[in-house]
């Protein structure tokens, strides 16, 4: 077992390099793309934004429903019921029929109608909607599952828009989660505005294209006031254009003022809704509404049929930047607000990082300082076997660019008394064995065969704690498990191949000496 082929010995020793290579591409600078590769720190070692975001899901219910108004009473006529007192509340529909249509209706909204009939709750999903009846008077609400199901799904399509906003501004190593059952945990380490990400996030970016009227509108109309010129103009309801038709849209100036505008361009079918009404209305103002606010309402001078156009509402160019940013991400479904923030410095980062690698050079040299007393010349093979595997820890955790935290610092100084530990194991199995009068090569051959099951046991019942750890915790957690997963790993395998190769070379050069443990 302590005879190692020279194919061995080159393996073992290349992997090694190989892998401690880029442990020190933290310290250098490469030109190679691959080995440009760094460790991350997290948000507790260089600073940034912590930030809790809840989901207002209290106007979904009624986007939901009202969503469901046109099929409905277009499934009243057609069975030629007739109905009145229409009215959509925060939560329900409701509205009146006559007693002798009831049967009619129940055909309709009841999965036990007709087979012929293709109902309206089995076209939207039979458990979503529930309905009531009080004498003539009808009430459709979304059930229990169908509100659980909205705001679930609510949440997560947040996430993902977030997530799409975050990754515009070119954050290194988001921490995007989902908290509770309306809740978003957002980490954005070395963030140095928090106020523009706040900003951004809290913006829905609901953006709409509707026609500005001069009197009532048949869809009904409101009033906005104009952004920039502060003019009142009265828009109608019917949106002509919304931002899902958008596929891109980009921060340019415009060619005749120089003035900061934002580009945008259309998807096949956005593109001849807005050609087609653009050619039907040249003349007419149309109003661009964001998140319930007039941008602008320039008059349509030509019919555009490209799929592309421009805003412009007097925006600086950093304005435009995030304007564009939002819409290319999409609208959220709900707006979002901060119920938590937390702003780490850098400042207190480097406070963390120089007290985390203090604690680790203090706790390494304690560790070298006490082996090399304890077993002489074994011990330095054993602090040997100590550096290999911080460096190659260091290595594979480049490797993933990896973010550590300070929970993951602990992981990793926990790491060197798990490799300790291995030694210690071997070296008193292999004094064991030379008290028994066993020949120095058989002592050292019996001692790393019999510790090496119980050294396994304890790192593997270890490793199934820590992935434990990485599946249900977050944040530091995941940090502080990454690491002594890792690291247990690379404990093994200094441990089993280049402690008990140099072990090897003594052993073999001093096979008739009495050799002192």
């Amino acid at each position: 077992m302590l005879n190692f082929s020279n194919s061995k010995v080159l393996s073992i020793y290349f992997i090694f390099i190989l892998i401690s290579i880029f442990s020190l591409t933290n310290f250098i600078n490469i030109d190679d793309s691959f080995l440009k590769k760094k460790i991350n720190l997290g948000l507790d070692l260089q600073g940034g934004s912590y930030l809790l975001l809840e989901v207002d899901s209290s106007s979904l219910e009624k986007k939901r429903l009202q969503s469901r108004v046109v099929p409905l009473k277009k499934k009243l006529n057609e069975k030629s019921i007739k109905f009145e007192n229409f009215i959509i509340n925060e939560n329900s529909i409701n509205f009146k029929i006559d007693q002798n249509d009831f049967k009619n209706f129940e055909q309709i909204i009841n999965k036990k109608g007709s087979n012929e009939i293709n109902t309206f709750l089995d076209q939207y999903n039979s458990f979503e909607l529930e309905y009531s009846k009080n004498k003539n008077e009808i009430k459709i609400y979304l059930s229990k599952y169908g509100v659980i199901n909205l705001r679930s799904a609510a949440v997560d399509q947040s996430i993902e828009i977030v997530r799409r906003r975050i990754d515009e501004i070119g954050t290194k190593e988001p921490s995007i989660l989902k908290r509770g059952n309306n809740r978003i945990l957002v980490e954005l380490p070395g963030i140095k505005d928090p106020d523009r990400i706040k900003e951004l996030l809290g913006k829905t970016a609901e953006l709409s294209f509707r026609l500005v009227t001069k009197g009532e509108d048949e869809f009904g109309s409101e009033k906005f006031i104009i952004t920039d010129s502060k003019e009142e103009i009265s828009v109608s309801k019917r949106i002509i254009l919304s931002g899902e038709n958008l596929i891109d849209a980009q921060p340019k100036f415009d060619n005749l003022n120089n003035q900061p505008i934002v580009s945008f361009s259309l998807d096949r079918l956005g593109s001849q809704r807005f050609g087609r009404v653009t050619t039907e209305n040249i003349g007419k103002r149309l109003a661009i509404v964001l998140d319930n606010e007039a941008i602008s309402a320039p008059v349509i001078q030509d019919s555009i049929t490209g799929g592309n156009g421009t805003i412009s509402g007097n925006f600086t160019f950093q304005t435009a930047t995030d304007l564009a940013l939002l819409l290319r991400s999409g609208a959220l479904p709900t707006p979002l607000s901060v119920v938590e923030e937390r702003t780490v410095g850098p400042d207190l980062g480097q406070d963390s990082i120089e007290a985390g690698v203090v604690s680790l050079i203090i706790g390494f040299i304690l560790v070298v300082l006490f082996m090399t007393y304890k077993y002489k010349i074994f011990g330095i093979i054993a602090n040997i076997s100590l550096i290999s595997n911080l460096l190659m820890l260091m290595g594979i955790l480049t490797l993933l660019e990896a973010t550590l935290t300070l929970p993951g610092i602990a992981g990793i100084i926990l790491t060197v008394g798990m490799a300790v530990d291995a030694n210690v194991l071997i070296f008193e199995r292999i004094k064991e064995e030379l008290r028994n009068e066993n020949s120095n090569i058989q002592a050292f051959d019996l001692g790393f065969k019999k510790s090496i099951v119980t050294i396994l046991d304890a790192n593997i019942t270890t490793l199934i704690s820590s992935i434990i750890l990485f599946i249900f915790g977050s944040g530091p957690i995941k940090g502080f498990a990454v690491t002594l997963s890792i690291g247990l790993l690379t404990t093994l395998f200094s441990a089993y191949f280049i402690s008990r190769h140099l072990a090897s070379r003594i052993v073999f050069k001093n096979r008739d000496n009495k050799i002192s443990i």
